[in-house]
């Protein structure tokens, strides 16, 4: 993994962590964020949106689905973060 990859991560991983109210640390690559860290429909909605405050990009409400856990998350903003121009 590069260097910019690993702090893109680590960034993401941090803004994920804040909306779920635990520490990044504490938060795994394959954890389910409603399973593992009891995070409804509502919780989900404001990670999304978190991420696209924090990073100024836009993700499709319809990516959620694929937004279950970090692994979901960070292939969507890497999807996505080149079409925020």
């Amino acid at each position: 993994m590069s260097t910019d990859i690993k702090i893109a991560h680590d960034q993401i991983k941090a803004i994920v962590a804040e909306v779920l109210e635990i520490e990044p640390v504490n938060l795994t690559d394959t954890g389910n964020f409603e399973q593992n860290y009891n995070a409804d429909s509502l919780r989900a909605i404001e990670i999304l949106a978190a991420l696209e405050r924090e990073l100024k990009i836009e993700i499709p409400q319809e990516e959620l689905s694929r937004m279950i856990n970090m692994l979901g998350v960070y292939e969507v903003v890497e999807q996505y973060s080149g079409q925020a121009e």
